[in-house]
């Protein structure tokens, strides 16, 4: 239970507070939050079973990673909206189709950000739109080797290797249920 939060920080995209909190075992603790929008990430499947990945540099990571489209959600902007708008910019894509893979829990002990996973099928181009400050290269792989990559841990992101793993798992369960979109 929360007693008191103390804001300690305040940038463009996050906050930081010290929250005093009772925890369920009767302890009182002092405990560092950083807060955030949140975001989602979106595994985009074409109909050769290829997904997409980007090649992105970044900053705090010290070099480039391996990761989905993905993005932050805007103030009052649905998750689904958010990976739809992520999608077209990032990999010049829309999906007729759209799967809701569950939420992934960046570092729970210190970090508020939720991502909100999907998957994406049946695409199409559209004109991509990538912001200034992205540097990123666009990359189709067949998600069994990409499924691969993650397990021998070469894809290091948690949203990347949790977002393909549950695909991987749905599109398994569609082709045995040929379930539609």
């Amino acid at each position: 239970m929360l007693i008191r939060s103390r804001e300690v920080f305040t940038g463009r995209v996050t906050r930081l507070t010290v929250d005093t909190v009772d925890l369920p075992n009767g302890h009182r603790a002092d405990l560092e939050v950083l807060h955030h929008p949140g975001g989602a990430a979106v595994v985009a499947v074409d109909g050769a079973r290829q997904v997409c990945l980007l090649r992105q540099y970044r900053h705090a990571a010290g070099g480039y990673v391996i990761e989905l489209p993905a993005g932050r959600l805007e103030p009052d902007e649905a998750p689904a909206r958010t990976a739809e708008r992520e999608l077209a910019e990032e990999a010049g894509r829309h999906a007729a189709c759209w799967r809701d893979l569950g939420v992934s829990l960046s570092s729970p002990g210190v970090f508020t950000e939720r991502i909100y996973l999907y998957l994406a099928t049946e695409l199409t181009p559209v004109p991509d739109a990538p912001e200034a400050a992205e540097v990123f290269e666009v990359l189709w792989v067949p998600l069994a080797e990409a499924v691969q990559r993650c397990l021998r841990g070469d894809i290091e992101d948690s949203k990347t290797c949790l977002g393909i793993l549950r695909a991987a798992a749905v599109l398994a369960q569609m082709d045995v249920a040929e379930a539609p979109c």
